[in-house]
């Protein structure tokens, strides 16, 4: 073989490692295969939608949401607004756009919650295992107990007033709610995750070298075990939105002056007969950025998962 051969033979060899490498990969195997997804491009770009509402609704509308106009009230759609007016004469549209702040606000919150609180123990549960992991998952086992939406009713109603003092403290009243009654869950699935990633020989061989018990977890374990957390917390964070509109429904979540997709469907079922326009806005609204965000976890968990690779 000529020393060209030689050479065309060791950079092709060197091209394909680099290939293999780039394969295994997990964040790049995700990002390729998210890309060719029609529906990533969707959800995402729905969700970006929705953001910006609630950062910049102004962006959307330029009347305000408060403004009532009893004269024009129940107005159809076309009449001089673009989804009709309420009962109380607010303009549907510009409350169906502020209506996603509280919306958005609440299920990115409550999300982060959960996936800190609850990681973090179903770590820790994982990891020592013993006494740790009985205790913890006692604890959970609580707490998992309790239906959530119960469970938030009767947390919400037992606060007292001065949550209501302001828009931000009533949003984290819900938050807290549901991070309360959300953690088990998550913790659970954290937990199974550790205890798959722990007997790796790459886990053990770090323990071997003497590192520490934070940095095996920090550097190893975390990494390793963080992928269900990530797709089961997107999917969590389109039912948050929809529990926080049902709270806000029943008028133990967020209540007025806040501005909520939830608030206004309660608001429209005196007129759901002669009015439908009123309840069928808000319920859209509602309904899509509920189903943006589980579209984009499903295109994860598909990405995410080995077997797809």
């Amino acid at each position: 073989m000529t020393e060209a051969a030689i050479a065309e033979v060791q950079a092709t060899d060197t091209h394909d490692a680099g290939d293999t490498g780039e394969e295994r990969s997990l964040a790049s195997d995700a990002w390729r295969a998210m890309r060719k997804n029609p529906l990533f491009w969707v959800s995402s770009a729905m969700i970006v939608v929705f953001v910006l509402m609630a950062v910049w609704p102004s962006l959307f509308t330029s009347t305000d949401p408060t403004e009532a106009i009893l004269q024009e009230s129940r107005a159809r759609p076309g009449d001089g607004t673009f989804f009709g007016r309420d009962i109380q004469g607010y303009d549907i549209y510009a409350r169906c756009i502020y209506g996603a702040r509280a919306s958005i606000l609440v299920g990115l919150f409550t999300t982060v919650g959960t996936v800190l609180l609850g990681g973090t123990i179903g770590v820790l549960s994982g990891y020592l295992g013993g006494w740790a992991d009985a205790l913890f998952s006692r604890i959970g086992d609580v707490f998992f107990a309790i239906p959530l939406l119960l469970g938030a009713i009767i947390f919400l109603v037992s606060l007292p007033d001065f949550f209501n003092d302001n828009y931000l403290l009533v949003v984290m009243k819900v938050v807290l709610a549901l991070v309360i009654l959300g953690w088990p869950s998550m913790a659970r699935l954290m937990r199974s995750s550790v205890i798959q990633v722990k007997p790796n020989d790459y886990v053990q061989a770090a323990r071997a070298l003497g590192a520490s018990p934070w940095r095996v977890v920090r550097s190893h374990v975390l990494p390793n075990a963080l992928a269900p957390v990530i797709v089961v917390a997107t999917i969590n964070l389109g039912a948050y939105i929809a529990t926080e509109a049902t709270l806000s429904f029943l008028g133990i979540g967020l209540q007025p002056p806040a501005i909520s997709w939830g608030i206004d469907i309660s608001a429209a079922i005196v007129g759901l007969r002669t009015t439908p326009h009123m309840l069928f806005f808000p319920s859209l609204f509602l309904s899509l950025a509920v189903l943006a965000f589980i579209m984009l976890g499903d295109v994860v968990r598909d990405a995410l998962d080995p077997k797809n690779r």
